[in-house]
């Protein structure tokens, strides 16, 4: 991690140090560019001043031709100006000129300008023309112009162009060699300035590093530890062991937290158990008083029979059919005492794909058997086509018990004597919106009891609230199912009509593959 960040902080102060000496090339380049463009405009401006003079002691032309001793003269302070061009006129439209064609046309432009301007004066700089320099474009050359007045009263105009062109190429040659320095510098500068950050920064920020990397919790709190000189990085340090302590105390706090709910937890679950079982036992218990009476008539057939075997005049046959009823009411009483022991049955923990048709038509089977439950009718329609769920099948039949029972009782409610029908239905549904999966299965039992007043239904799965007389119920029944089948990722639903009935339904999610059963229990 800090090599990369070395490079990465090497490389940006490379290209600072790049762009920085750039731009100071760039102003130092022009400020000498423009000292020396300065510079050329004194030197043409003394060189014109001295024309100037030359030209007021020096007769010019004769009667028609120029003077050649004048001319001689004038071409060798011409040649030893390095001006590109010069050009004199008088009032009369003489003209005298040397140096290139090109540059010609501009200086007699100077010297028309100069001469309409009319009288004597210092000489004037112009700039002229456009050429690239070193950086974007310059003037290319320096006209000077001045006039002047021989002895004899002529009036004259002189204009010198000097070229620009040698001062830029001068610059431009030199810029190889200043970039390669600037280049040499800038890499230097970047080592240099690296290799002391990495000193006075990242070298300890590697240190702290390592430390972290080979921290235990053994070790204690204090973690980070750098030398005083580090200044602000022993600052970073002291905060870093100040979190750090603070996050020991925090985890520790954190372990007894978690230490308290798992305990919590496990008190909830034996609670929760011992919920399901008192309701089991309870449920269990209307059962079987039930089952006591229904098992005495068995019973008292049998013990008649016994009495029968007794006899000494019995014909043989007769003693055969007697074993036989007997055996039968024992066999009778044998189912009976079998589907209790299935209902009462403790629950493993677990959950596991369930078949609640198979369920349902096992308590249909046990619920008409008893007595308590003679004045209502089971119909059951079982004509979901998939009716696998993943849930705890033993739990499931408690939900679907409390709920028949339930059904019983609201229909005992409308008075002695009262006849009504429990309907067991299922139902294919489709998945809940935004949700995936197999679909689901909804159970549904109604009943024509005396159904909820409106103002109860909220309250219904809450703990211990009942609607039934004193003793006659424990008000967990409707909330042990209700956590047993969020459990199961289902859900209840209640709808009734006060004197009409009451329909429970019960909507859980279907498992992965799952198979249908006949429409009657």
């Amino acid at each position: 991690m800090l090599r990369g960040l070395k490079a990465k902080i090497g490389i940006n102060l490379g290209v600072f140090f790049l762009f920085a000496m750039l731009a100071i090339h760039f102003v130092i380049t022009l400020t000498v560019q423009t000292l020396l463009v300065r510079t050329e405009s004194d030197r043409a401006r003394a060189l014109g001043a001295l024309f100037i003079a030359r030209l007021e002691d020096l007769p010019l032309w004769g009667e028609h031709l120029p003077n050649p001793q004048s001319l001689a003269g004038l071409r060798l302070l011409f040649d030893q100006t390095a001006a590109s061009c010069l050009v004199i006129q008088d009032g009369r439209g003489r003209e005298i000129s040397f140096g290139e064609g090109r540059c010609l046309g501009p200086a007699k432009q100077l010297c028309r300008e100069r001469l309409a301007a009319g009288g004597a004066g210092p000489p004037g700089i112009r700039p002229l023309g456009q050429t690239f320099a070193v950086f974007g474009m310059q003037p290319e050359h320096l006209g000077v112009s001045a006039a002047a007045e021989t002895k004899t009263g002529e009036r004259l105009a002189l204009a010198l162009l000097f070229p620009l062109t040698p001062l830029y190429h001068g610059l431009r040659s030199l810029e190889p060699l200043v970039l390669c320095f600037i280049l040499l510098n800038a890499g230097l500068f970047s080592v240099i300035a690296v290799y002391r950050i990495f000193k006075i920064t990242l070298q300890p920020l590697g240190r702290l590093a390592r430390r972290a990397e080979e921290y235990n919790e053994e070790e204690g709190a204090e973690l980070f530890a750098v030398r005083k000189e580090d200044n602000e990085l022993k600052r970073l340090s002291s905060a870093l062991n100040g979190l750090l302590r603070r996050l020991a105390a925090e985890k520790a706090k954190l372990r007894q937290t978690v230490v308290s709910l798992e305990a919590a937890n496990a008190e909830l679950r034996r609670a929760q158990s011992e919920i399901l079982r008192a309701e089991k036992l309870a449920s269990v218990g209307r059962l079987s008083a039930g089952i006591a009476h229904e098992i005495g008539n068995p019973i008292g057939i049998v013990t008649g029979y016994l009495e029968l075997l007794k006899e000494n005049g019995l014909a043989e046959s007769e003693r055969r059919d007697c074993l036989e009823r007997a055996s039968r009411e024992i066999e009778r009483i044998n189912a009976i005492i079998r589907q209790l022991l299935e209902i009462s049955r403790p629950s493993p923990e677990g959950t596991g794909e369930v078949s609640v048709h198979a369920i349902l038509a096992e308590l249909a089977e046990v619920l008409r058997l008893q007595p308590f439950l003679g004045h209502l009718r089971i119909a059951t329609d079982l004509a979901a086509a998939r009716d696998r769920v993943r849930a705890d099948g033993a739990q499931l039949r408690q939900v679907f018990l409390n709920l028949a029972i339930n059904a019983a009782d609201a229909v005992s409610a409308r008075g002695p004597g009262a006849r009504g029908v429990l309907a067991i239905q299922t139902a294919d549904l489709p998945p809940a919106a935004g949700e995936g999966g197999e679909g689901r299965l909804q159970i549904s039992f109604r009943d024509d009891g005396v159904g909820i007043p409106e103002e109860q239904i909220p309250c219904i799965f809450d703990p211990f609230f009942t609607t039934k007389e004193p003793g006659k119920g424990t008000g967990l029944g409707l909330a042990v199912s209700y956590m047993i089948v969020a459990r199961a990722g289902g859900r209840m639903e209640v709808e009734s009509t006060p004197g009409s009935g009451t329909c429970l339904r019960v909507v859980l999610p279907l498992a992965r593959c799952g198979n249908g059963w006949g429409k009657e229990a």
